[in-house]
């Protein structure tokens, strides 16, 4: 089967990226894999990835034209649809230029759903999420097979119309190479002046609500000065949340540092790994971090209640809850015990998630639509 896959992730570009091996983890299953990614021109060429993985990207004028200009590559690269399936990562723009594939070609559509856009703060984010909740009303019944990487997502979509019930299928991490990852950098010795280390490593955007993370620190570190908060990642709210820990003046407790592929030994090296979305699907640095050994504390979101158990592999508090954030990291900080268990229960957990052999075989399942 060949597989014609549409998304957003520049990612894909650069060599030593997670999600660049992923997809030449996947072409191994395909006789071809074909991957369209949304790009200004100028950015990035027609490149091979593997023997079978190949990456196009768009070369639009403008961001409004990114789903016509993928739908145009698309059609050009099908021609015998029977052999094809098309995968879009999600039901908005990438959505859009599949169906529009779909409906010319005749081929397969499957649409991956990995954000949570019912929830209500998905809505307030912007205009154009509320545009982007109208094309998912629309695309998601046009579809033949919807993944989602969580039971919340499925249940969300309880009440659309859909052909086919949605498939839960999360993204594959490898645990085997994360525990074997020698620690290259270790937060304590990098900020000696901290005893217990915080981490968080997210897209710097408000849906990942890192204000909520920084004006619990000014809390924190009232009680425990010697706290430091560390923050991995880069997006469009950088600047505004260094000016917000500037005027905290919690410059000395807590530092943003670019985003690195070295992720393993920051959470072997951390206290505590930190999610505080207003909304996520799964949230993939969660099991990440636990299959390092990173205690986890992270709002009900995700994975929540499906991978992390409150007060038995984590710790899971309310959306936007700054108090009982507070409470939590105080807790870890005070009782020794509690990270020990949180730690030792969170890899039992891991130990359970599927191989990457088991993963690859049921990614290809997903497929039979």
């Amino acid at each position: 089967m060949k597989v014609l896959s549409i998304g957003s992730d520049k990612n894909l570009f650069y060599d030593q990226s997670a999600v660049r091996q992923r997809m030449i983890e996947y072409g191994s299953i395909t006789d071809e894999l074909h991957i369209i990614v949304f790009c200004i021109k100028g950015e990035f060429s027609e490149t091979r990835i593997s023997g079978n993985v190949y990456l196009h990207p768009t070369n639009s004028g403008s961001k409004l034209f990114y789903f016509w200009d993928a739908a145009a590559i698309g059609k050009k690269l099908i021609k015998d649809p029977d052999q094809w399936l098309i995968m879009t990562q999600d039901p908005f723009e990438a959505g859009l230029a599949g169906y529009l594939i779909k409906r010319k070609r005749n081929v397969r559509l499957q649409i991956q759903v990995h954000g949570d856009f019912t929830s209500p703060y998905f809505a307030r984010e912007s205009f154009l999420s509320k545009i982007r909740i109208s094309l998912a009303t629309f695309l998601l019944p046009k579809a033949d097979g919807i993944r989602v990487v969580s039971g919340r997502i499925k249940l969300s979509l309880k009440d659309y119309k859909l052909n086919k019930e949605p498939f839960i299928f999360p993204i594959y991490i490898d645990v085997k190479k994360i525990q074997a990852a020698e620690i290259k950098t270790d937060l304590h010795r990098k900020y000696p002046q901290f005893n217990f280390i915080i981490l968080m490593a997210s897209r710097l955007a408000k849906v990942k609500n890192i204000d909520l993370a920084i004006e619990a620190t000014s809390e924190i570190v009232k009680a425990y000065p010697k706290t430091g908060l560390i923050i991995v990642g880069r997006g469009e709210e950088e600047n505004r949340l260094k000016s917000k820990i500037k005027n905290l003046a919690l410059g000395k407790n807590i530092n943003i540092e670019p985003w690195n592929e070295d992720l393993a030994s920051y959470y072997k090296t951390a206290d505590l790994f930190l999610l505080t979305s207003n909304h996520e699907g799964y949230g993939l640095t969660i099991p990440e971090a636990m299959a390092a050994g990173c205690p986890v504390i992270m709002t009900d979101v995700g994975c929540a209640g499906e991978l992390v158990k409150d007060g038995f592999n984590g710790l899971v508090l309310p959306v936007n809850d700054k108090e009982a954030l507070i409470k939590d990291i105080k807790r870890l900080i005070s009782e020794p015990g509690l990270k020990e268990k949180l730690k030792v229960n969170g890899l039992e957990t891991i130990k359970k998630l599927p191989t990457k052999e088991e993963y690859l075989d049921l990614y290809k399942n997903s497929w039979n639509i």
